[in-house]
């Protein structure tokens, strides 16, 4: 009896499990010749899967969406968070902060992994929260690296909470701020006397992979020490898009 044809979802799903098998972020190339689909197919199917969460794109190469960890430990090994944890951990180091890793997702932006020094136990580590943009560095710096126009659904959540968008001190303003230097700064916000400072890590065009942000107490990020912590933060981001674009094997 003759092999069925393959669905719409047997090609989905075949690319989720390429890419969750693959011990390094694949390029399209390679997952396309895996499954047995034309690039440009592959390329379509993909779009949507980055969209849904399902595979993260970083830059050229593909890794696990958030929506693949949720549901498959296995996964872990290859995932986002294996491969930023030794970024989060020597920026810490560095720093004398709290670290965390962060993504987007529908209108906010979720926490999925955190490195946190013993001295800091008492800030929340916020470990799988989905964070509103108005409130935290995190989501800001994802969200001013996306184009405007995807904008919008982020901006929601603050109108809902009555939190200004236009004006000096408005959410458009802080955006706008944010795109210009490409660090998220947010003092006192969330809790008055913490403090954070974040970037995006966005290695080709389109939406940012994910954001690198360091938290501690308000007054360890005054104006003599910030420009030190934002030096950090640029090596450390810098350095985990290498990691998720550099050289890694295989063909373009």
């Amino acid at each position: 009896m003759p092999e069925a044809p393959r669905t719409a979802v047997d090609k989905a799903l075949d690319l989720v499990e390429a890419v969750t098998r693959a011990p390094r972020p694949a390029r399209l190339t390679d997952l396309a010749g895996e499954v047995g689909l034309h690039r440009a197919t592959a390329y379509r199917i993909l779009l949507d899967l980055v969209r849904r969460g399902w595979v993260l794109r970083a830059g050229d190469r593909y890794l696990p969406g958030t929506a693949v960890l949720r549901m498959s430990a296995a996964a872990a090994g290859n995932s986002l968070t294996a491969l930023a944890r030794p970024v989060l951990r020597e920026l810490s180091d560095v720093t004398g902060m709290m670290v965390n890793l962060q993504v987007l997702e529908t209108d906010r932006a979720r926490v999925i992994d955190v490195v946190r020094p013993e001295r800091l136990a008492v800030i929340s580590h916020l470990r799988d929260e989905a964070l509103p943009v108005h409130r935290f560095a995190g989501p800001l710096a994802l969200v001013a690296a996306l184009d405007p126009a995807a904008r919008a659904p982020y901006l929601r959540p603050a109108e809902a909470d009555g939190h200004p968008l236009d004006g000096d001190d408005g959410l458009l303003a802080d955006i706008a701020r944010t795109e210009r230097t490409g660090v998220a700064v947010e003092r006192g916000r969330n809790e008055r006397l913490v403090a954070s400072i974040s970037r995006a890590v966005a290695p080709g065009p389109g939406a940012p992979v994910c954001a690198l942000t360091v938290v501690g107490p308000d007054a360890e990020f005054d104006e003599a020490r910030l420009p030190a912590l934002e030096r950090a933060l640029r090596d450390a981001t810098d350095a985990l898009e290498r990691v998720l674009t550099g050289p890694q094997g295989g063909t373009a």
